[in-house]
């Protein structure tokens, strides 16, 4: 539907306010990437993958001969590493981790598995945390990961979760895999439910929805439904902002 010769999305690009944060969390599988991706496109946002930072301390860890639960170890290696994202020609965000692309090296299950034990260790949390809530600072983002609307992004302007089946996010996972990975439908499905456990089950920022967070359960939906579910809420925010804004100026 078009308003004055513009756009849903370019109205929304051209009124939404500086600054704004929009979190997207959900456990492995629930299509925040692809639903994150579309969502940041269509506004005109920075994308940032908090699952690929903490992919990239795994990366650099495995490198280093450090384990996952080495906190003196991982301490020390994060004193110097650089993390930092690049775009492509696509437009799809690259990690650079030291000066080096390693975009294709953090998306195997060996990784995903140490990704996960690094996350819950405090000194790796405290180096990201600082690193997203500067990223945040600089400009719009959308921001997809599993505690950015509960720890990193407490007072973001639109908090998501999103859900969906273990065997719908199995089989989305088995099929984003397909042709890079020999694993099986069943060995992903066990993969995924180990995530969830070590996710869900930490002391430290445990997975969950923040308490205004609104839930999309995605299990049935399409990719444009939840993007088109996720753009009402940042409409009714920036109606909530603009009419705020409107209030101030008459006081």
């Amino acid at each position: 539907m078009k308003t004055k010769g513009l756009t849903q999305d370019q109205q929304l690009k051209n009124k939404q306010p500086a600054g704004l944060v929009i979190t997207i969390d959900g456990p492995a599988g629930a299509g925040k990437t692809t639903v994150s991706r579309a969502v940041a496109q269509r506004l005109g946002y920075r994308y940032v993958d908090t699952g690929a930072l903490y992919r990239g301390v795994a990366l650099a860890a495995m490198s280093n001969g450090i384990a996952g639960d080495d906190d003196d170890g991982l301490d020390r290696m994060c004193t110097d590493l650089e993390l930092t994202f690049s775009k492509r020609e696509n437009g799809n965000p690259r990690l650079i981790l030291n000066g080096s692309d390693v975009t294709g090296l953090i998306r195997t299950p060996e990784i995903s598995m140490l990704a996960s034990d690094v996350s819950a260790r405090p000194v790796v949390r405290r180096f990201l945390l600082e690193l997203q809530r500067k990223m945040g600072r600089e400009q719009c983002v959308v921001f997809e990961g599993r505690d950015m609307g509960t720890v990193v992004f407490p007072e973001a302007d639109v908090k998501i979760f999103l859900s969906a089946s273990h065997k719908a996010r199995a089989l989305r996972r088995f099929n984003e895999m397909a042709g890079a990975s020999d694993q099986s439908l069943d060995q992903v499905a066990d993969e995924i439910r180990r995530r969830d456990e070590n996710d869900s089950g930490r002391e430290l920022a445990p997975l969950k929805p923040a308490i205004d967070a609104v839930i999309i359960d995605s299990t049935a939906l399409s990719i444009d439904d939840v993007v088109d579910k996720i753009l009402e809420q940042v409409n009714k925010m920036r109606t909530f902002i603009d009419k705020k804004n409107e209030t101030e100026k008459a006081k």
